[in-house]
């Protein structure tokens, strides 16, 4: 009987395991991690996966060439760069068929592209193209025809034997174009609704600290040619979200800042989170990184793309992961990798996002590889999206959910800390600032947990002071009045008579 029962209990779990689904994660060709408030790796499960690869061959327009750069226009169209082959590709929102943009008519005349390396569409399906060895920006109406072209930029600011060869290209909502261009150091390049250039923004001012003067100072020739030149950092990719904020990736070789947020004025607006044990957490990818061999150093950020709601993801090229962050500069979660497998990448170049789905251009493969969210990359990203909306409360119950998934989400901690701070539970927000490790908001519902006590115990104290007052008084009169029984007189009345 017993034996018998044993068996039954050995059938039925295997059957439970075959009907757990592992089989996604299974699928997962890389490891899924993030960073504690004290730095360390902890791992996690996976919040997004492969969900296939697709190739021009796929789509019926021919294979692709090192394509350099996609976009998703808002009517769902996919508009690839597909560099080598001199032309833009327009995929239908399915990626099943597409067709191809490689002329049009230039003052009567067919004109073609030389390899353009960034691709843009406004609202109004306006298409901006990085032409970049023809040295222009191209803009085309929706039905394909010639809008205006962008070329010879001219200011006191740029050298006389700058060479225009634009590389990414985004527009805003008043047709101001920002443009990055190969060689250009000063900062991502400007120009106003009618084409003109009118400067810069975004300029990385690059400091020498004390160590690194004297190092040169000391340095042979031969060892100075090696070093890092201390000129302001190029820019590698660009987006822009419906306010007009531009979002752009620059490398960095300390890994301290590789995306910013550069407002109207040019001026960098991102938020860098504080919930770390060295201060601010770093916006460039991987914490840690080796020194040598392959893959070394720190992330090399190429591309963004801003997903709403605050939500952005920033592609490295180094080791191929994509890490996103919120509003707020917190790290949500890392995934991709390097290698052949489905779901890896050889030579990422370009990211982009649709609905919840994340697509990577590989510029190598030829190939886009799509991800689709898991529950958890799901509940992440929607609990993120009602607390950008400053809706605490339902976020809430999405928190917990996670927190069921991964135990080790501080932000989830945080997420329904504020909302019981917002609630007026205090002492219950303290106990979630606490296991989330924040001390900005542990601090604020502290004070407001001990003006609480002080509220509610107020009548008490006040009614203590006065009772503690009234038996001083009682006391010092009862002495007097012994004093007199006993035929003494205070010290004070002997000291006048005297």
């Amino acid at each position: 009987m017993k034996r018998r029962s044993l068996w039954l209990f050995i059938v039925i779990l295997i059957m439970l395991l075959n009907c757990t689904p592992v089989s996604a994660v299974s699928r997962v060709p890389y490891h899924t991690y993030n960073y504690d408030y004290w730095e360390y790796i902890y791992y996690t499960p996976a919040a997004y996966i492969p969900a296939g690869n697709v190739s021009g061959t796929n789509t019926g327009v021919g294979a692709f060439s090192n394509p350099q750069d996609i976009f998703t226009a808002e009517d769902g169209k996919i508009y690839v760069a597909d560099t080598g082959n001199n032309r833009i590709v327009v995929l239908n929102p399915d990626m099943k068929s597409g067709r191809v943009i490689d002329s049009f008519e230039n003052n009567g005349k067919q004109d073609t592209f030389k390899s353009p390396h960034g691709v843009y569409v406004t609202s109004d399906n306006k298409v901006y193209i990085a032409d970049t060895e023809n040295f222009r920006v191209v803009v085309l109406n929706e039905d394909g025809s010639l809008d205006r072209i962008i070329s010879n930029p001219t200011s006191e600011v740029l050298a006389e034997d700058f060479v225009f060869s634009p590389l990414k290209v985004v527009a805003d909502y008043a047709e101001r174009v920002y443009v990055v261009a190969k060689n250009m150091f000063q900062g991502i390049m400007a120009f106003d609704e009618n084409g003109n250039f009118t400067g810069f923004i975004g300029t990385i001012n690059v400091t020498i600290t004390t160590y690194e003067k004297i190092w040169r100072r000391l340095s042979t020739k031969t060892q100075r040619e090696k070093q890092i030149q201390f000129i302001p950092t190029e820019f590698t990719g660009l987006d822009i979200d419906e306010d007009g904020f531009v979002y752009a990736t620059n490398i960095d070789a300390k890994g301290k800042q590789s995306v910013r947020k550069l407002n109207p004025k040019g001026q960098d607006v991102i938020k860098k989170s504080k919930r770390s044990v060295s201060g601010e957490v770093p916006l460039s990818g991987d914490l840690y990184w080796r020194m040598q061999g392959d893959y070394s150093g720190a992330s090399r950020i190429v591309d963004v793309v801003y997903r709403g709601n605050g939500i952005y993801s920033i592609l490295d090229i180094n080791r191929g992961r994509i890490f996103t962050y919120d509003d707020e500069g917190n790290l949500l979660y890392i995934f991709g990798g390097r290698g052949s497998q489905e779901g890896t990448f050889k030579n990422p170049a370009a990211i982009e996002a649709v609905g919840d789905k994340i697509l990577v251009l590989d510029a190598y493969r030829g190939e886009i590889m799509t991800f689709s969210a898991t529950r958890y990359g799901n509940l992440i990203n929607k609990a993120v999206s009602l607390r950008y909306d400053g809706d605490e409360a339902s976020a809430v119950e999405l928190w917990k959910q996670v927190l069921e998934l991964d135990s080790n989400f501080e932000l989830a901690y945080i997420g329904i800390g504020k909302s019981y701070l917002a609630a007026g539970d205090n002492r219950k927000a303290m106990e979630y600032f606490r296991l989330g490790m924040d001390r900005e908001y542990y601090s604020i519902a502290y004070k407001r947990y001990r003006d609480d006590i002080l509220e509610d115990n107020l009548g008490y104290i006040l009614t203590a002071v006065v009772v503690l007052a009234a038996i001083r008084i009682a006391v010092s009169r009862l002495r007097k009045v012994s004093a007199v029984k006993a035929g003494r007189r205070p010290a004070a009345c002997l000291r006048r008579r005297s």
